[in-house]
């Protein structure tokens, strides 16, 4: 039995929205450091239990690509999808890439949360996913814009939780074959 409320391995897919080189630049150092160590994890964890992971770029000729220390970890078949509207649910490419995991449970981190991210999970809802939002994987330029955020998604049903407990969560029990590799992610 699965419980509810909780993020599935088998039913979940990982989505980084527009973690890029200028926006990154744009960001408080250590929100920008928090946002790249919680993605990083979730993209290595990711690869370990063969969740599909998805990444979007904002207008990439003007914001850049994504910030390449993280790029380097994302697994092979990741999808590196261009858009332009602000919700990834805008872009007809990128939604379709989206439902086509058929993976219900969409774990979304980048930036910003107040922006791109928040349009995202409200759009998902609205298409009948459930969005796992990893709030130490989001940011905003202004702290506050994060916050208000945050508080709407989680009154729109959206889950804010954070990238440990979607790892845990991931695993389910110490005896999976990956928890030692992944626990040491996170120490």
């Amino acid at each position: 039995m699965q419980a509810p409320g909780l993020c599935h391995a088998s039913h979940a897919q990982l989505l980084v929205v527009d973690i890029q080189e200028r926006l990154a630049g744009a960001m408080n150092e250590a929100s920008r450091e928090a946002v790249l160590r919680a993605t990083g994890r979730l993209v290595q964890a990711a690869d370990h239990m063969d969740i599909p992971v998805t990444v979007s770029e904002q207008y990439p000729k003007g914001l850049g690509a994504t910030v390449s220390g993280l790029s380097a970890r994302f697994p092979k078949r990741t999808r590196v999808l261009d858009k332009t509207s602000f919700s990834c649910c805008g872009d007809t490419e990128l939604l379709d890439a989206l439902k086509g995991l058929r993976r219900p449970q969409v774990v979304i981190c980048g930036m910003e949360a107040h922006v791109c991210v928040f349009q995202t999970a409200i759009d998902l809802l609205a298409a009948g996913f459930t969005p796992f939002v990893v709030e130490d994987g989001v940011c905003s330029r202004d702290p506050a814009n994060k916050a208000n955020a945050l508080h709407r998604l989680r009154q729109a049903g959206a889950v804010v939780t954070n990238h440990e407990s979607v790892i845990f969560e991931w695993l389910r029990d110490a005896r999976h074959s990956q928890f030692k590799t992944l626990s040491a992610l996170i120490k």
